[in-house]
């Protein structure tokens, strides 16, 4: 018998290994983060002893979410502002707002961000904002794993006077969590209409420089494509390959106005695309061309955006948009199936991050996984877990969720942080808010 440090036990094990499999009275043995052992309980029991063991009855286990593009702190504005086109929607009510932003409110609502995303399901984030070393402070302290790094602009934000001011942000964060497991960061400027070809430029340089990945908000809108053509006479994907930013493994957010030549080129290119069903359709975007992607072979993740501009940081919610929505739009109820939305938000999820350790449950694998309750009257009867979690899980269901085999909640509570105080201060961050707003 080998030792493990833990043993979790279970009705049902969604491995999303290779061949997808399925087990049924099954257990996961893990030691050190990662997952050792996936199988029948009866064979797992008699190769490892375990300091301790969770016996998850009726339960199903799965691997945990990845939210690929989500701004975790803006969840202090949630609600603010809606109803609005994306622009005015910037400009009028979020820009102004965050111009008065501290690092205390951003580390409030990234950590009321990360309450969500835990609550229902998600283990790990790709972060965009500003303050964003307030951003993985908060990280830290919920336990869940978070790719991100200084938004860079070319006017000032209240944590950068400069684009260069938030490379060296950057930078520094890079410094401060090089040894973290869990925080990694990326270099992210916004977008190429709130950037200028010379600090797109100076983004790549730097991510070359230190070996970081990429992630910007790219092709979102017709109207972005429009202003792109004014002002460098380039389509947005067009843009961005000159400056240097369509590197392998870069992750672009939305990529909604794209068309065919566009899509191979992304392919060629080796980046990622997150799709962001909810926000896209509230703002009124438009729906990226996500079947056609998928033909073409591109690696595709699922993100939520910020709680400002979709409400809500469910991964369940974002799965059950994305396959209904390109059914709609395609006429074809064959396309976005659900096992190709659960391959996004797990698998895709764990490319775009840059850790292929992510989005399955396999020996080898980490240890980040979510216990679905199937006494949830939604969920009866189960005949295919995955179009449960696509098509009828809602989040709530959601009783257990692990990230490198530490217990980051379970049943309403969150090991890691007093939730109650934090909703004390998120209510002292409306307050806030509405002042700068009178």
């Amino acid at each position: 018998m080998q030792h493990c440090d833990s043993l979790f036990h279970a009705a049902r094990i969604l491995t999303q290994d290779a061949g997808r499999s399925l087990l049924d009275d099954a257990a996961l043995a893990v030691r050190d983060g990662l997952v050792v052992a996936a199988g029948p309980v009866a064979r797992v029991e008699k190769e490892w002893m375990p300091d301790k063991r969770i016996d998850l009855p009726n339960m199903l286990l799965m691997p945990g979410l990845v939210n690929a593009h989500t701004h975790a702190a803006m969840t202090f504005l949630r609600g603010l502002a809606d109803d609005m086109p994306l622009m005015d929607w910037l400009q009028q009510r979020i820009f102004p707002v965050e111009q008065a932003l501290t690092p205390h409110i951003v580390r409030v609502g990234s950590l009321l961000g990360y309450a969500e995303m835990l609550r229902t399901g998600t283990t790990a984030c790709i972060d965009m904002y500003i303050f964003e070393h307030a951003v993985f402070e908060a990280a830290h302290t919920a336990g869940l794993r978070c790719l991100g790094g200084e938004a860079v602009f070319d006017f000032p934000s209240a944590c950068c006077p400069t684009p260069q001011a938030a490379l060296d942000a950057t930078r520094d964060l890079a410094e401060t969590w090089r040894d973290d497991p869990l925080l990694r960061v990326a270099v992210n400027p916004h977008s190429v209409y709130t950037t200028s070809p010379r600090t797109l430029k100076a983004c790549a340089a730097l991510a070359e420089e230190l070996h970081l990945p990429l992630h910007i908000h790219l092709a979102e809108t017709p109207e972005e494509t429009a202003r792109c053509l004014e002002s460098c006479r380039r389509r947005p994907v067009a843009h961005a390959d000159a400056c240097g930013l369509l590197r392998p493994g870069a992750v672009l957010a939305h990529v909604v106005d794209v068309n065919a030549a566009e899509i191979a080129l992304l392919k060629d290119r080796g980046v990622r695309v997150v799709h962001n069903p909810s926000s896209n359709m509230k703002l009124a975007s438009g729906a990226a061309p996500l079947p056609a992607m998928l033909r073409a072979g591109l690696i595709a993740a699922l993100g939520t955006d910020g709680a400002a501009s979709n409400n809500q940081l469910n991964m369940f919610t974002e799965m059950g948009r994305a396959a209904l929505l390109h059914k709609l739009t395609e006429r074809n109820p064959t396309v976005a199936t659900a096992q190709d939305v659960l391959d996004m938000a797990t698998l895709g999820g764990a490319a775009a991050f840059g850790d292929p350790r992510l989005g399955r449950l396999e020996p080898g694998s980490a240890a980040d996984f979510i216990g679905l309750d199937l006494d949830a009257p939604n969920l009866r009867p189960m005949y295919n877990p995955v179009s449960h979690a696509v098509y009828a899980a809602t989040g709530a269901e959601v009783r257990l969720t692990v990230v490198g085999g530490r217990i980051l909640y379970q049943d309403g509570r969150f090991p890691t942080f007093d939730y109650a105080a934090l909703c004390r201060e998120a209510d002292d961050v409306r307050d806030f808010v509405v002042r700068k707003l009178a």
